[in-house]
């Protein structure tokens, strides 16, 4: 009986031990809230709900789970970020550059994106309920 209890704490600590923790790099929120330029942050997780975060730049940044919900992202630069998982719902966006981004499984309810830039976008599992996209094509 000792050897299952030893056996299976043994097993669950390994277990535990292998799934990584991520986490948002709190220098890198701080400097995105305030200057709007952090490209290549470590912002996974991050609470970024309502954050006005107009012309932001966030090339290559780590947006993995980050909760950006009534965010406003208009006029940023989001070019190959990771929103992997990302809370993106009753965002509003205008003029936003999505393009080789992961947005695998991000959610995007409610979303209001205008003009948005999704050239080669990763768009699995992506949830669009009632979504807005508008693209004006006379420009």
């Amino acid at each position: 009986m000792k050897l299952k209890i030893l056996a299976t704490a043994v097993l669950v600590s390994t277990i535990c031990y292998a799934i990584p923790v991520q986490a948002a790099n709190p220098a890198h929120v701080r400097q995105l809230l305030k200057t709007g330029k952090c490209p290549g942050c470590e912002l996974a997780g991050a609470d970024l709900r309502s954050a006005h975060l107009i012309g932001a730049d966030l090339r290559n940044a780590n947006l993995k789970g980050a909760n950006l919900r009534n965010a406003n992202l208009e006029g940023a630069d989001l070019t190959s970020a990771n929103l992997t998982g990302a809370n993106l719902s009753q965002v509003f966006a205008s003029d936003i550059d999505l393009s080789a981004t992961n947005l695998t499984n991000a959610k995007l309810t409610n979303a209001k994106l205008t003009n948005a830039n999704l050239e080669g976008a990763v768009l699995a599992g992506v949830d669009l309920k009632e979504v807005i996209l508008y693209s004006d094509f006379s420009r």
